[in-house]
């Protein structure tokens, strides 16, 4: 059917150096870029380029960085070849608005920043984590978190990343006490990752409720084409949900795998991943090998994709 989707990624696929070919090559880059500067109120590009892996680790800088790289790459493909539809993992969501016409290009960098700022102070709040579970159903990793969860600790499952790949957040000895718990069930790997927050758990309520006071004064417009929301992995067509589905997705599961599948249920064979890392490629290939999946993380892979498009 020759349908396309755009899928951006979230926070973890950042890398020193990102976007500065953009910004060196490109007009249309570097005016976004500097847009960014003026926004934000200080010279994030400095750090995106050269900072150290530590600088662009800390949440308020990841976020709106790996948002920039994403969103600037996706317009300097131009307009020959647009998808049919949209979608983003996390953070990559407000790309995927962007790309969809729903939010102007300076009122997804105002949240994103907004949203990063809100998360972080909740994830100084109290000792917090996240960890990769491999290989053990869904079902049974949501009857441990819920086991733990019981005794007083929150743990959550908050990825659905892929078949036989899922992470759990929260509080974190309740992570660490699951973790041992998932693998004397099974699972192949429970991996604590390099975070110190409980992404997408109701540890993040409030931060939510901060991000929605920042949308209150945002225009968001009916999108050009739909895009997936993370919270629900069903279509979104109009306005009106989008800012309850973004402070809802702060604190909330995201379902990935279950959005990449409404969009394979719909035709769509050929997904493009627009910013840094291979991460969703990486998923792709667990959820179904058969499609066709892109790569735009550097300036010279806009050419090779579009004539990869060509082909099809």
């Amino acid at each position: 059917m020759n349908m396309k989707a755009f899928v951006f990624p979230g926070q973890g696929a950042q890398f020193v150096g990102m976007g500065k070919d953009l910004y060196e090559n490109s007009a249309l880059a570097k005016e976004l870029f500097e847009k960014a500067n003026d926004i934000l109120g200080y010279r994030i590009t400095d750090i995106m380029f050269n900072g150290t892996d530590e600088d662009l680790r800390q949440t308020k800088v990841t976020q709106p960085a790996v948002f920039l790289h994403s969103v600037i790459s996706a317009l300097c493909m131009g307009d020959d070849f647009k998808p049919e539809m949209t979608a983003g993992h996390s953070l990559g969501e407000f790309s995927a608005l962007v790309a969809a016409g729903a939010l102007s290009f300076e009122d997804g960098l105002k949240l994103v920043y907004a949203r990063a700022m809100a998360m972080q102070k909740a994830c100084e709040a109290q000792p917090s984590t996240m960890a990769a579970i491999i290989a053990l159903p869904d079902e049974k990793v949501e009857e441990i978190c819920a086991q733990v969860s019981a005794e007083g600790e929150v743990c959550v499952a908050a990825n659905y990343n892929c078949p036989g790949q899922i992470v759990i957040s929260g509080k974190k000895a309740a992570v660490e006490e699951a973790c041992e718990r998932l693998k004397a069930a099974g699972a192949k790997r429970a991996i604590l990752l390099n975070v110190s927050g409980p992404f997408h758990s109701g540890m993040l309520t409030g931060a939510g409720e901060k991000l929605g006071e920042v949308l209150s004064g945002v225009e968001v417009n009916a999108p050009r084409i739909p895009y997936v929301a993370n919270v629900t992995a069903e279509y979104v067509t109009e306005a009106a949900p989008v800012k309850e589905l973004l402070i809802r997705q702060v604190s909330s599961s995201v379902k990935w795998q279950q959005s990449v599948e409404a969009m394979l249920a719909d035709g769509v064979d050929t997904f493009i991943e627009i910013g840094p890392g291979r991460t969703l490629t990486g998923f792709m290939r667990k959820i179904n090998r058969s499609v066709k999946s892109l790569n735009v993380e550097k300036l010279e892979d806009i050419d090779k994709v579009i004539e990869a498009l060509k082909e099809n």
